[in-house]
């Protein structure tokens, strides 16, 4: 029976991480104080941390820069810097497009390697393009670009199997979705494996108990849509019809397979893009765990959740703990901060004219948590509103400290999520949370704040 479903409370969820929190959709600072660039992206596990490479949209479609994070918990991560960036000529040069990074890694060589989908700005070419690299998340060395087997390749992904062998999944828009089996090196591809000749992109492969999980999307653009899964127990023969696995019509609540993480013998997580395709830097993550038994697959959306991936616990997770929210027109403001009508707020207000010349503030005192163990973190979410185009800052402290530079996407109109990751202390009205400007900069209408407290 290969299957985890979000729960209240697990066992095996230890006080240090209980209120660690992954907000779908939510504006995802790093530690470089920037909202996580990482689109399309990949994971790959070394010892005990993860690394994530994706896309920087940061100046949006064109290349910019394959980016690399570093986690050892799925929620706080370290931004480590650039596998690949832009060039002056080439392949990598201006107004390219590379999407889709993956890395795998090769035990023969000793050789990190790194593919992607390399294209011109009219996505005419259809190729895909190799690096390697020493190290998980250093320089990576371009090797260049071709069309597998002669064949346009389009969204891709990469798969290692148990035996180390190496595929590479990609869409042949003339002929369908395809396994392609890696040369020993990983460095080109030998012979095709499967073809489903369905009109499927953006693939990511799965392996639990002997079973093969493919997922992927539907054609339709940076729009989402319902996406599909097929599973087998070999690559080459067997796949099952493709079926949704979130809830119908929901479009897989608005995002698009980029990777599927497996973080147990019989648990893994979903690692969707939410594309804002206007605006591609303001795009964000939806990241939820799979329930998976035998040939059914499902998720369910969530506001938030809790990963678990100490030694030990097997990759499960748990709901997010019990909030106070506390309301932004409720707190305390300084300089010109002030009230301003927020018809989606939850109180029909909101803390505006944070920042600015005016240096305005917005205090949060009497905040309580009772589920932070002493010297762990716990996630705060901050409901806000930016109708700007460009990312708003500010810079939040906590209990009297210097403080943490915090991004806030363009909102879009309605409240979302920014995360801050932060210890609190025990009690019931033992915190005091203030949000103020960077610099001259404007920050975001603040809604509310919602607290972990069980």
């Amino acid at each position: 029976m290969l299957s985890r479903a979000l729960a209240p409370l697990l066992a095996v969820i230890g006080a240090v991480q209980a209120s660690l929190q992954i907000v779908p959709g939510g504006t995802w600072t790093t530690s470089n104080n920037e909202h996580l660039q990482a689109h399309g992206g990949g994971l790959i596990k070394v010892n005990d941390t993860y690394f994530l490479m994706g896309e920087d949209k940061t100046s949006g479609s064109a290349f910019q820069n394959v980016n690399c994070y570093s986690s050892q918990d799925l929620v706080v991560w370290t931004y480590v810097g650039a596998l690949l960036s832009r060039t002056g000529s080439g392949d990598l040069g201006p107004n390219r497009v590379i999407e889709r990074p993956k890395v795998i890694y090769n035990d023969k060589t000793r050789k990190y390697v790194l593919w992607m989908h390399v294209d011109s700005s009219n996505y005419g070419e259809a190729k895909v393009g190799v690096a390697t690299g020493d190290t998980v998340c250093g320089k990576y060395e371009y090797k260049g670009s071709f069309q597998p087997l002669g064949k346009q390749s389009r969204d891709m992904g990469l798969f290692k199997d148990d035996d180390g062998k190496g595929y590479l999944l990609t869409e042949d828009r003339q002929n369908g979705l395809r396994i392609v089996a890696l040369s020993d090196d990983y460095l080109t591809v030998t012979t095709n494996t499967y073809l489903w000749k369905d009109s499927i992109e953006a693939p990511a492969l799965l392996k639990l108990g002997g079973r093969y999980y493919m997922f992927g999307s539907k054609l339709t653009g940076w729009d989402p849509n319902d996406n599909v899964y097929s599973t087998s127990t070999s690559l080459s023969s067997g796949w099952s019809a493709w079926k949704t696995f979130a809830d119908s019509g929901s479009k897989t609540y608005t995002s698009q397979t980029n990777f599927v993480l497996k973080t147990g013998e019989s648990s893994a997580v979903y690692l969707g893009d939410r594309w804002v395709s206007k605006n591609l830097m303001a795009s964000t993550y939806v990241w939820l765990p799979l329930s998976i038994s035998g040939t059914s697959v499902s998720m369910k959306n969530a506001v938030s959740w809790v990963p678990n991936l100490r030694p030990g616990a097997g990759g499960q997770w748990a709901a997010p703990p019990a909030e106070t929210s506390y309301e932004g027109e409720a707190a305390t403001y300084g300089g010109k901060a002030r009230d301003v009508d927020c018809a989606s707020c939850s109180g029909k207000k909101a803390a505006g004219y944070v920042g600015g010349p005016d240096r305005g503030t917005v205090t949060f005192a009497g905040v309580r948590s009772d589920g932070s163990a002493s010297g762990a973190a716990t996630t705060v979410r901050i409901k806000y509103v930016n109708g700007d185009s460009k990312v708003r800052y500010a810079n939040v402290r906590v209990n009297g400290d210097a403080g943490r530079r915090v991004a806030f996407l363009p909102s879009s109109g309605d409240p979302a999520s920014s995360t801050l990751h932060v210890q609190l202390r025990t009690g019931a009205t033992a915190n005091t949370i203030v949000i103020e400007g960077v610099g001259d900069g404007w920050g975001p209408d603040i809604d509310r704040l919602m607290v972990p407290v069980s």
